[in-house]
C-alpha cells in the first residue's frame, strides 16, 4: 500500500479501494486487498473468513485494531493515527443479504432517503431514473411486500447507488432469491457495471457466482486474505494446497523431482512426467505439491487418439461417474492410488463407453501442471484425495 505515485514532489492521490487490517481478536484478522474503479472483486471463503466483517470495516461499521482503509486517495481509516470517518462521510453504498427496505416506504421512497438534501422535485425525478436503471419502471409507488424478491433486491441497489457512493458493497445479495432469478440479476449487475465507475466488493459463497461477475477474487480464511487474483489465474494457479481446496479444486498431488537422461522430471507413482513450469530451480529428491487444472486431463477415445496423446500419458480405472444432467462428473484411479477428477459432456461420456471399472487412458498437459513448490500435503489431505 506503500506505492504512492508522484507528480512532481507531490503525491498523487491513489485511485480505487486499498484495505490492510490486522487484529488477534476478538475477531482474527490479517486481510489486504486492492480494488480498482470499474472493478468487481468478490470476497470468497467457508463462513467465518471475516468476509462480512471487512465489509463492515469498508463502511465505518466497524474498527480493526490495527490497520488502514483508503477510498480514491482519501483516508477512511487509519488506526495508528487515530482517524476514523464516520459511515456517513464514507459515500459507501451498501446492499445487505435481507435487502434492509422499510416497509412502510414505497420503492421510490426507498430510493429517496439518501437524496434528503434534495428539493423533493428533485427527489422524485432521480428515484424514477433509478427504477429505469435497474428496469422497475412504474413500480415506484409499491411497497416492499408488493416486489418480488428479484424486485426487492434491484430497489435496494438503485437505493444504494442512489447517493453517489464512492465504493458499492454487495453483501450476498443474490441469495435470498431463486436460481432463475439470481442468473437474472447477476446479468442485470453486469450491465449496470457498464454505467459506473467506482470499485465494488461483492461478498459471495458461490465460486461460480464469483468467476462470473469478478474481475479479481480474494481468497479468505479465519481472517486472512491469502490470494488475490483475476478468476482464471486463480483457478488454474493457486498459490498453496489451502487455496486451492478453499476453491474446491481437487486434483492436489505430490510428486519427486528427479533427473532423467539430463531432463528435471517430477515422478509421480512410476509415471515422469514433463513439466511446463522451470523444475530446474527445485533440487532433486525434492517433493513437490502439485495441480492440474481438470480442463487439462485429456481423455483419449478408443477408437480415435486424441492431439496430445503422448504429453505425460498415464493409465487409469474408472472408479466413479457422476451424471449431473448434461455433465458428468468422472473420477479416474491410476496405479498408485491417486485420484484425477474432472467433468465431461454426458454424450461424450457415453460415445467413450465410461463405465465404473472401465480401464482409459488420459494425458496430463504439461503446460498445466502446477507447482506448488515449499508446500507439502498433510495425511487427512492426502486421504481426502482418494
Amino acid at each position: 500500500m506503500a506505492d504512492s505515485r508522484m507528480a512532481g514532489s507531490v503525491a498523487e492521490p491513489l485511485p480505487g479501494l486499498r484495505v490492510a487490517v490486522n487484529q488477534t481478536g476478538p475477531i482474527p484478522l490479517a486481510a489486504e486487498f486492492v480494488c480498482q474503479p470499474g472493478e468487481l472483486l468478490a470476497l470468497v471463503g467457508p463462513s467465518g473468513s471475516g468476509k462480512t466483517t471487512l465489509l463492515r470495516t469498508i463502511a465505518g461499521l466497524y474498527r480493526p485494531q490495527i490497520g488502514r482503509v483508503e477510498c480514491a486517495g482519501d483516508v477512511w481509516f487509519d488506526a495508528e493515527g487515530k482517524h476514523s470517518l464516520s459511515p456517513q462521510r464514507r459515500q459507501v453504498g451498501i446492499v445487505f443479504q435481507d435487502y434492509a427496505l422499510f416497509p412502510h416506504l414505497t420503492a421510490s421512497q426507498n430510493i429517496q432517503l439518501p437524496l434528503r438534501h434534495l428539493p423533493q422535485p428533485q427527489r422524485r425525478e432521480q428515484a424514477e431514473q433509478w427504477l429505469a436503471k435497474v428496469r422497475l419502471d412504474g413500480l415506484g409507488e409499491r411497497y416492499p411486500n408488493a416486489l418480488s424478491g428479484g424486485q426487492r433486491q434491484r430497489v435496494a441497489l438503485a437505493r444504494a447507488l442512489a447517493r453517489d457512493p464512492k465504493v458499492l458493497l454487495l453483501d450476498e445479495p443474490f441469495s435470498a432469491v431463486d436460481q432463475v432469478t439470481r442468473r437474472r440479476l447477476q446479468r442485470e449487475l453486469a450491465l449496470l457495471r457498464e454505467q459506473i465507475d467506482i470499485p465494488i466488493v461483492l461478498v459471495t459463497h458461490d465460486l461460480e457466482e464469483a468467476a462470473a461477475l469478478a474481475d479479481q477474487i480474494c481468497v479468505l480464511h479465519n481472517g486472512t486474505s491469502l490470494q488475490q487474483a483475476a478468476p482464471e489465474a486463480l483457478f488454474r494457479r493457486p498459490a498453496s494446497p489451502l487455496i486451492a481446496r478453499l476453491l474446491d479444486r481437487h486434483n492436489l498431488f505430490e510428486g519427486l523431482v528427479v533427473d532423467v537422461e539430463g531432463q528435471r522430471r517430477l515422478k509421480w507413482g512410476e509415471t515422469y512426467l514433463e513439466v511446463a513450469e522451470r523444475l530446474a530451480y527445485l533440487s532433486p529428491g525434492e517433493t513437490v505439491a502439485w495441480y492440474l487444472p481438470p480442463s487439462d486431463i485429456v481423455l483419449h477415445r478408443r477408437d480415435r487418439p486424441s492431439q496430445g496423446e503422448r504429453e505425460n500419458p498415464a493409465t487409469a480405472t474408472v472408479s466413479e461417474l457422476v451424471v449431473l444432467g448434461g455433465i458428468t462428473s468422472v473420477s479416474l484411479r491410476v496405479d498408485h492410488g491417486d485420484m484425477l477428477r474432472f467433468d465431461i459432456a454426458t454424450h461424450a461420456a457415453r460415445r467413450n463407453q465410461l463405465t465404473r471399472g472401465a480401464v482409459v487412458n488420459v494425458s496430463l498437459l504439461a503446460e498445466g501442471i502446477h507447482l506448488l513448490p515449499g508446500h507439502r500435503l498433510s495425511a487427512d489431505a492426502h486421504d481426502k484425495r482418494k
